[in-house]
């Protein structure tokens, strides 16, 4: 993404208009047990970036709007070479490649770890990361 584009998505926001992307599935390594740094367990994530969908769809442009394949294909290449001990790493440092990567206002993910807990369908977090973070985070 060029400065113009990241200047363009970080002042059209509009209108809560959000791309999301719901139920991506990462391999990777994650976990604080010796056994969970050997194996490569599932998650699975799900993110919602603002957009200006008005006018995305009045050129009918992808250059409009975030491409949310790129999107998957950043975050499934990051997160599946990943090497954290905590959900919570994941998703601070992947929602600040977010915003770095792909210049728009604030990002939201949600990271389940399926299994993780006997009894529960899924464990995980959930956070919303913004430019001001990204400042502060010295990037």
């Amino acid at each position: 993404m060029t400065p113009h584009d990241r200047k363009h998505h970080d002042m059209t926001q509009r209108h809560g208009d959000t791309i999301f992307l719901r139920g991506l599935e990462v391999e990777c390594i994650i976990g604080v047990n010796e056994w969970e740094r050997r194996v490569k367990q599932r998650v699975v994530i799900d993110l919602e970036l603002p957009v200006d969908c008005a006018r995305a769809a009045a050129r009918d442009d992808i250059a409009d709007t975030v491409d949310y394949g790129r999107v998957a294909e950043t975050v499934k290449d990051f997160v599946g070479a990943s090497s954290f001990m905590l959900v919570e790493t994941m998703a601070e440092r992947t929602a600040l490649l977010l915003l770095r990567g792909f210049g728009v206002a604030w990002v939201r993910i949600h990271i389940d770890k399926p299994g993780a807990v006997r009894g529960a369908r899924a464990v995980g977090i959930a956070l919303e990361r913004t430019r001001d973070d990204l400042a502060a985070a010295g990037g």
